[in-house]
Formats: structure tokens, sequence, C-alpha cells
């Protein structure tokens, strides 16, 4: 008699089967396949738009440095160790990699350890050989497994392996955002320096001009008003450059907080803005797919939910679960431990299958869809939405850069004519309101250059952060790394800090 005609023998044909699928390692539910996305061949903004060389691309974990700013450079170092909200993002990190080592523990089986002592008295109508008190002390070890026949247990596990990756591109998506934001308001600041540098520039201009006024004043050919006139231009002029000290310090606080700082211990010193902003690389629509940590997050949570379904799925089959026991038990403690008190057990073996509930189970799988078909259409709608975000920041460089050399020309008319009104006045060929008249337009064109000035930088920043900086979808944790360092001690029955 073969080996294999004696198996058949010994165990029934329905275990025969259920050893087999167990060993063959069934998985039920749909195995994840990427959701299919439309990208453009290229962005409908690039047109006329002067992008960086491959030689340009943004330096590898530090893309804030093409814009060649060291005290910019030393506030953005300080995010990733500071900012608090980064710290958060990171500690739920860790407790998605935490899921996944859990759902892992159920591949292997459960031991418990167990020790009783009775202390008791039959009853006297039975006949036992030592009657009164008694004591019956027992110790076992018990094993208990519930074989992932159905692949519920690996389903959880690429399931929580999802969310624990979604969970890393999400806290790269928040860095990328914090240091973007950062060097928003970073540039914000420095264009409200430009901004005080020419109030206090233009300040000096209107108290040479008040001068002048008095001097005329004194000598009979200006009238009063013109004098009233100047100093108020000049007061209006001084309260403006006050008034920028507020925007000031209301930056500087943000930026302490960003750092994860108590404003009180951060000062910026005074540095007006004057650098354009530097050419940025952008490549070709596809490529977004793989640089935008909230994409891939996105389409990590497909994953995760689709895995669930396979969950959900599972739940429609039996279970079967073994154990066994190996322990002592004795009434008097100089016996526990001899061989006559050993026992041991196996079982019990048993399958379970739920015929009736009520439409649960069905109900967990539709919402295991339902969660699954939202989850595509988030993954659509991100990426959608990254395409708009990086044509709206395309073409708000191409447009404010154009704006700029029109602003430009203006503010040089602006000046001239101011230099040709107040020459004029000097020679008594025109009033002081046609000097009034032409700095007012020169203070506001200059302000409007300054503006754009630090538009165009905050622009630049929007597109560097639209286009995910320097991140890459090849950076996204692995299996094994999403679920984190595992080390002996986890594996003890007690915690160990």
């Amino acid at each position: 008699m073969n080996e294999t005609s004696m198996m058949s023998r010994s165990f029934p044909p329905f275990l025969c089967a259920m050893l087999a699928m167990m060993l063959a390692g069934c998985t039920v539910g749909p195995d994840y396949v990427r959701p299919q996305t439309t990208a453009p061949a290229a962005f409908k903004e690039m047109k006329g738009w002067k992008q960086a060389q491959p030689k340009d691309h943004l330096p590898p974990g530090r893309w804030w440095e093409i814009f060649k700013d060291p005290q910019l450079n030393a506030l953005e170092e300080q995010v990733a160790t500071a900012n608090q909200s980064i710290a958060q993002a990171e500690a739920q990190y860790r407790q998605a990699q935490a899921l996944v080592q859990s759902a892992r523990a159920a591949y292997v089986p459960t031991g418990t350890a167990t020790a009783t002592v009775s202390r008791f008295r039959a009853p006297t109508s039975q006949s036992i050989a030592v009657a009164g008190v008694r004591y019956l002390f027992g110790a076992a070890l018990n094993m208990a497994w519930e074989p992932d026949l159905w692949g519920s247990v690996r389903r959880q596990v690429e399931s929580d392996t999802g969310n624990a990756q979604a969970s890393a591109a999400t806290l790269q998506a928040l860095r990328l955002s914090t240091q973007a934001t950062l060097a928003q308001v970073y540039f914000q600041l420095r264009a409200l320096d430009a901004q005080k540098k020419l109030l206090d520039e233009t300040v000096e201009a209107y108290r040479k001009t008040l001068e002048v006024t008095r001097n005329r004043y004194a000598v009979g050919v200006a009238a009063r008003t013109d004098v009233a006139q100047a100093e108020s231009q000049l007061e209006s002029a001084r309260a403006q450059a006050i008034d920028v000290g507020v925007q000031r310090a209301q930056m500087e606080h943000a930026v302490a907080v960003l750092i994860g700082k108590p404003p009180a211990e951060l000062t910026l010193s005074f540095a007006p803005l004057n650098a354009p902003p530097p050419p940025i690389p952008v490549g070709v629509p596809s490529e977004l797919l793989e640089r935008r940590p909230d994409i891939a997050a996105a389409e990590r949570q497909v994953a995760a939910a689709n895995a669930k379904i396979g969950v959900a799925k599972a739940a429609y089959f039996p279970s079967l679960s073994l154990s066994a026991t190996n322990g002592s038990q004795s009434n008097t403690l100089s016996t526990f431990m001899t061989m006559a008190s050993r026992y041991w057990a196996l079982g019990p073996a048993a399958a379970a299958l739920t015929l009736l509930d009520g439409g649960a189970r069905s109900a967990q799988m539709k919402q295991a869809i339902a969660a699954y078909d939202a989850g595509v259409a988030n993954y659509r709608q991100t990426v959608l939405t990254g395409f708009q975000e990086v044509e709206d920041n395309l073409a708000a460089l191409r447009i404010l850069e154009e704006e700029y050399r029109v602003q430009d020309k203006a503010v040089q008319a602006a000046r001239e004519s101011v230099a040709m009104t107040t020459n004029q006045y000097k020679a008594g060929t025109v009033s002081y309101l046609n000097v009034m008249t032409a700095q007012a337009a020169a203070l506001a064109n200059e302000q409007t250059l300054v503006q754009l000035r630090g538009a165009r930088l905050g622009a630049a920043v929007l597109l560097v952060k639209a286009l995910g900086g320097d991140w890459d979808v090849s950076s996204l944790p692995g299996p094994e790394e999403a679920a984190g360092e595992v080390t002996w001690s986890d594996y003890l029955p007690f915690p160990v800090e």
C-alpha cells in the first residue's frame, strides 16, 4: 500500500481538500490594478515657457536651493526636524506601520500559558479515595491557529500595507506643503522689506520736496497751501512705511511657527527682495503621476480599498481553527511535575460557516466596493487637480513676467515724469498739485512693481510644489519598509522599552 492510499484511508476527503487548499494559499477577491488616467501630451501653458535644462534639475532633497538664498536654506532645514504638524504626520505613519505588523501577526499561531489552583470539597455522596477538602493544581500550554485558507489575512496585510504607504506619501506631501508655505511666507516678508525700503526712500524724497516748497514759500513764490500739501504727502508716506511693519511682524511670526519655534525666538534681519525667479524644470504631464506625493497617496489608498474587497469576500467561506494543549494536573504539588500528571490534547479542530447573518456580509461587501469606487474617483480627481495646479502656475509665471516687464517701463516713465514736473515746479511753470500727482503715480507704480516681484517668486514656489518638489514615487516605502522595523523584543510576552 503506497503513502497516498494510506493518507486517503487516514483522513476524510473533506480534510484532505481543506489541507490542499491551505497549502495552495487560495486568495479570494480582485487583484489590484492601478486605475487608468488620461494625461495630456504636453502642458497647455508651456507655450513660450523657458524652463531649466536637465542639468539644472532640482537639488535632491533641497529644492529650495534653486532660489540661492542662504537665509531661506537655513530656515527650510529646520522644517523637517521641528515642525509639529510634520511630527504628527510621522507619528501617524508609525501608527500605520504598527497596523501592518498587527495584521501580519495573524499568520502565526498564538500560544497561551495558564496556571490554576483550586481548593474544593467533593460531595459526600460520591465514592472518592480521599474525602474532605482537596487541592487541584494545573498548568497548560495551549497553541491555537486559524489557517488563512481564503487569503483574508493576506488581503488585510495588503490593505494595511497600502494604507501605510499612503501615510508615508501623505507625510511627504505635508512636508512639501509646509516647505512651500515657508518659502512663500519668506518671500512675502522680503517683498515687504522691499516695500519698506521703497517707502523710506519715498519719505526722503518727499522731505526734500517739502524743504524746497518751504524755501519757495519763504521767498513768496509758493502758497501756504503748497506747504500744507507737501507736509500731508510726507506724513502719509511715513504712515504707510510704519504700517508695513505690522504685516512684516505677522510674516516673521508665521515663519517662526513653521520651523517649530515661539515667535519670540526668531528675528529675521532686513533684506529687501530683488532676485528674479529661477528657471524650473517642468517635464511632461505623464511624469507628474510619479512626482506628486499626494497622487501617490491617493493611488495607495485605492490599493488598500481593493484589498478590503478580498477581506469582505473571504467572510463568505468557512473558517478552520486548530488547537493543541500540553500540560500537567495534580492534587498535590509533590506530584505536579511527574510524568503521571502530564496530559496532552490535539483539538478541537473546528470548521465554521456562517449560514445566516441578516445580510451583514453582503452589506460589508457593498461597503468595500463603494469605498474602492470612491477611492478611484478621488485618485482621478487628485490627478486632475495636479494638472490644474501646474497649468495655473505656469500661466501665472508667464503672465506675471510679461506684466513685470510692462510695469517696469511704467515705473521708468513715472520717475521721468516726477523729475520733469519737479523741475517745472521749481521754474514756476506748473503748480504743486502737478508734482503731487506725478509723485503719487510714481509711488503707486513702484509699489506695484515690488508686489509683482514677490508674486513671481510666490508663483515659482507654487509651481515647484505642483510638480512634487524633488520627490519621486521610487521614494515610496516598499511592503517590508511599510511594515516597520520588528525586533526580537516585540515577541516577548511583556513590553520592553
